[in-house]
């Protein structure tokens, strides 16, 4: 699958992604990506996150490609039974741990637990050895549960903007590589 055959929903984490982002810099380079838009996103409302990312895979008239990042994988995750609409497939980045009671800030945990069951599409998680989000063994957990492809990012924090992810070059590519065996 090209970029091009998809329609990819960018859907970002607690309090969005900025433009030095590197879901912002991918949501501008590929032309059939749009994002979830949420109407909190200082003040995350699971049951309101899970509704918007539902609606945009139902509203979608080509097969659906979700890039999440952090809160947008728990999000995309909790918002499954509600799709009406296949999926093609999830590029999952630095999932949180929304069981752990020491999450801050503390509504975040409202997003969890995971499901545990496979995932009903191909996916890649990618999760990082010192996220301050979630421990690397709980996301390697939460990815062999789905079914997930697991790719171990090395000690690059919460992979985004302010731990050095604004282009992530390297993201770009694995996620080119997903798309064409889609």
């Amino acid at each position: 699958m090209k970029a091009s055959d998809a329609d990819i929903l960018i859907i970002p984490g607690y309090t969005n992604s900025g433009p030095d982002h590197w879901q912002t810099r991918w949501q501008s380079r590929l032309s059939t990506a749009r994002r979830v838009e949420q109407e909190a996103w200082s003040k995350p409302v699971r049951e309101d996150w899970v509704a918007n990312v539902a609606k945009a895979v139902n509203e979608a008239e080509k097969p659906v490609v979700l890039v999440a990042h952090s809160l947008g994988v728990a999000t995309a995750v909790q918002a499954i039974p509600e799709f009406r609409k296949p999926v093609a497939g999830a590029f999952f980045v630095a999932p949180p741990d929304v069981a752990n009671s020491r999450i801050r800030p503390k509504h975040l945990m409202t997003f969890g637990p995971y499901p545990r069951d496979p995932l009903p599409f191909p996916s890649i998680t990618i999760a990082s050895r010192n996220d301050h989000f979630c421990a690397f063994d709980v996301a390697e957990d939460i990815a062999a549960a789905w079914g997930s492809l697991f790719l171990d990012a090395g000690e690059s924090g919460h992979i985004n903007a302010e731990s050095g992810f604004g282009p992530w070059p390297e993201g770009s590519m694995t996620f080119a590589k997903f798309l064409q065996q889609l």
